[in-house]
Order: structure tokens, then C-alpha cells, then sequence
């Protein structure tokens, strides 16, 4: 029994190693998205005290399936980008967000609004 290992040897675990890492590393880079989860991000929020009834919330979602607004389902283009217009009703008015992943995962974004008519504003002062 020789007590070298051939070069040959060598070379060709060596190749198996570097091969079996760089699988391992793509296979851990691919799990992020599975890790992470479904992710929202709202690029223009309006601010919370309105005196204009129509209001819009504009962002990304990422990792995501299916998409709701108030419970109503939206949807994003390719990129992810989505925009979306609700009326406010009189006084205060909560938004909520909710996005859900394919494995049933979900992530909420709540906001709260207020109306505030622009006739009662210039009373109030």
C-alpha cells in the first residue's frame, strides 16, 4: 500500500472540493429569498393629516405572491413597483398593507390618516 497520494489524486479532490463549495456557495446565495421572506418598501408615503381625500401608496414589494391594500388585492408590475390610490373617509382612516409569500408567510405595513378638510383647517386656526 503506497503511503503518497499520486498527484493525480490530488488534483482531482482538489477540483471536487473547489466545485463542491462554489455549489454550496450559489445553493446559500439562492436561499436568501427563502430565508428573508416577502418584503415591502413604500417609497412616497403621503403624510399622515390629509385635506385631500384621494391618497396614494407607492413602493415595492419583493418575495411576494399575492399583494392587498385594505384587504382588496393589488398588484405589481415586473419590477415589483406598485401604485395605489384610496379615499380617505372623514376623520381618521387606517391603512394596512400586506403582502404573502409562497410559502404563506406574510409582512404588514400599517399607516393611519387623517382627514382633514381644508374648510375645517382654515376654521381652526
Amino acid at each position: 500500500m503506497p503511503s503518497s497520494v499520486s498527484f493525480r489524486s490530488l488534483v482531482q479532490f482538489s477540483l471536487l472540493g473547489f466545485f463542491l463549495f462554489f455549489v454550496l456557495g450559489y445553493v446559500i446565495f439562492q436561499a436568501r429569498f427563502l430565508i428573508v421572506g416577502p418584503q415591502i418598501t413604500l417609497t412616497e408615503t403621503p403624510p399622515p393629516i390629509n385635506n385631500v381625500r384621494l391618497v396614494a401608496l407607492s413602493g415595492t414589494a419583493f418575495n411576494i405572491t399575492r399583494l392587498w391594500l385594505n384587504d382588496r388585492q393589488i398588484y405589481t408590475d415586473p419590477d415589483g413597483n406598485f401604485k395605489e390610490a384610496f379615499v380617505l373617509e372623514n376623520g381618521y382612516t387606517i391603512t394596512t398593507l400586506r403582502a404573502e409569500d409562497r410559502y404563506g408567510r406574510e409582512t404588514t405595513i400599517t399607516r393611519s390618516f387623517v382627514y382633514l378638510p381644508a374648510s375645517f383647517a382654515n376654521t381652526a386656526l
